[in-house]
């Protein structure tokens, strides 16, 4: 099955449609196990990106793939930052009273 650019263009717009409106809707007490999940997927799409990088045949799907585990490593290490901050938030601060 092969795609045309303008089919795979219209693709992604419908699906940063659907993905902003699904995380406008989420309330702000599941945001901590939503960002726990969506690490997960990044870590699937690190490993596709892995697998892209290693299966291409020219320069060009090389530097793609580069470009593609660069940017799902960002989302990674990204994704767990942000949740430890956020977990951090819920943490009782040490009291000078001991």
């Amino acid at each position: 099955m092969h795609f045309n650019w303008t089919t795979e263009f219209y693709i992604f717009v419908l699906a940063v449609f659907v993905g902003f409106q699904l995380i406008s809707k989420v309330p702000s007490v599941l945001h901590t196990p939503l960002m726990s999940a969506t690490n997960a997927i990044h870590g699937i799409i690190l490993v596709g990106a892995l697998s892209l990088l290693a299966s291409g045949h020219t320069e060009a799907d090389f530097w793609i793939g580069l470009l593609a585990v660069f940017l799902a490593t960002l989302n990674v290490v990204g994704g767990f930052v942000v949740t430890d901050r956020i977990l951090g938030m819920f943490q009782k601060k040490p009291s000078g009273k001991e």
